[in-house]
């Protein structure tokens, strides 16, 4: 018999948590209309029960303890909001294990512990959606899992973290250095008092832990991507980028070649004709290519209360609507069958070929340029473009911006460090890769 009320219980009532109770209210109407079944929150648990909250709680019965609540209520869904390793781990284990469906917006969750919750999720036949874990209100887990589940996907890049985004944005647009903007994204809300997860690409690698597995049917791994932040990106990249025809931006990208898998975090100039290159603020977008569909786009709100309760709503729907078919058929965690994920080669950041910008402060005097050049052409690098700009502060010294064909990281690595160790050579070297993006 099919149920007619999913009874389901909401852990951790930040943001997120406040913005999901509060679409469940406002939207019921429309949700049954589209579903037609009741979906209902029966009870909530968070630290402190009377603290100020964006959302009312009034009705529904409070624990302080996550664990004891899946352990009294008969729940069809838990809904995982706390965040974090630890206690939402034991948390969605020991809801999968008394057959409770498990929602999660959970990130770190998913890319560290992810395999092990995959095995207890198909042991138990019960399914674990995480939609919101990634790109927020962008439902690239659902492209990915379902719409393109018959595409072999080539690559993948994206801009999953809305802090870097909007931090990148905000230089160019106001012509204010990385400190300060970060510090204004700060007091707006947009970056964390501790930032470093977001600006240091911590946060991107988790996201992209978990994208790499379901595209490409490798196991999460989250030691294998390589991983580079913002911190290192000035005002004068961004000009001189622009000036190329192009725009810098933080991303996420996997991608298939015959030696393996590329899994890298970091900056990367992009065209300025492509469409994710002018995806602004704390926007997030992710392109994926496949050979069947070829690269598509996918672009929204990357944060936010209702943005991201959006997914995690869309994700008790869905899990509602299979517990209201009665089917005992689970949809694979991770896309693929748990049997079919594959250890695959993940390649060295020194192992990857790309075009490179470059940013050299040298000393203005005849000579510098032909000591740069003879040092690239022992490493078999050539040069695509040179731009050797003024300096407003001084005479003595001046930035040249070279672009390169397309070389070994590892030569091009080796080069630089020969090229700094000259007398001319001031500052250390900008190095930033170049992505072309084209299918």
């Amino acid at each position: 018999m099919k149920k007619n009320k999913i009874k389901i219980g909401v852990c951790g009532l930040g943001t997120v948590g406040s913005g999901v109770i509060n679409l469940l209210s406002n939207n019921k109407e429309e949700i049954e209309k589209r579903s037609g079944f009741e979906i209902s929150v029966t009870c909530v648990s968070a630290a402190k029960k009377d603290k100020k909250r964006d959302c009312d709680i009034k009705n529904y019965k409070f624990y302080s303890d996550p664990l004891k609540m899946v352990q009294d209520e008969d729940l069809d869904i838990l809904v995982e909001l706390i965040g974090g390793e630890t206690v939402a781990k034991e948390l969605v284990t020991a809801a999968l294990n008394k057959k409770i469906h498990v929602v999660t917006a959970n990130k770190a969750l998913i890319a560290l512990h992810g395999n092990k919750i995959s095995e207890t999720s198909e042991k138990n036949t019960c399914d674990v959606y995480y939609e919101a874990s990634v790109a927020g209100a962008v439902p690239i887990i659902r492209v990915v899992r379902e719409s393109l589940n018959g595409n072999d996907i080539k690559w993948i890049a994206g801009i999953i973290n809305g802090t870097t985004n909007y931090i990148l944005t905000e230089m160019l647009k106001s012509k204010k250095d990385f400190d300060i903007v970060l510090k204004e994204a700060q007091d707006l809300g947009y970056a964390e008092a501790d930032p470093t997860f977001d600006v240091g690409g911590i946060d991107a690698a988790h996201k992209l832990t978990i994208l790499s597995s379901i595209c490409f049917g490798i196991p999460l791994d989250f030691d294998s991507i390589y991983v580079e932040g913002i911190e290192n990106i000035e005002l004068d990249d961004l000009n001189y980028a622009k000036e190329l025809g192009y725009a810098i931006k933080h991303l996420a990208i996997g991608r298939k070649n015959n030696d393996g898998i590329e899994l890298r975090v970091h900056s990367c100039l992009i065209p300025e004709k492509r469409l994710i290159a002018n995806v602004d603020g704390v926007k997030n977008a992710v392109v994926v290519s496949s050979d069947a569909a070829g690269p598509t786009l996918y672009y929204g709100a990357g944060a936010g209360s209702l943005a991201t309760a959006s997914s995690v709503v869309s994700d008790i729907i869905d899990v509602s609507r299979k517990i209201n078919s009665n089917s005992n058929n689970t949809i694979p965690l991770l896309s693929y069958q748990n049997k079919e994920l594959v250890n695959k080669n993940i390649l060295n950041i020194n192992d990857i070929v790309s075009r490179y910008y470059l940013r050299i402060r040298v000393t203005n005097k005849p000579g510098v340029l032909a000591d740069i050049t003879k040092i690239f052409g022992s490493k078999s690098i050539s040069i695509e473009s040179i731009l050797q700009k003024e300096d407003v502060d001084s005479d003595k010294n001046v930035p040249i911006v070279l672009v390169t064909h397309e070389v070994l990281e590892k030569n091009i690595v080796e080069a630089l460090s020969s090229i700094e160790k000259l007398d001319v050579v001031k500052d250390k070297i900008v190095k930033i890769r170049i992505e072309e993006l084209e299918s």
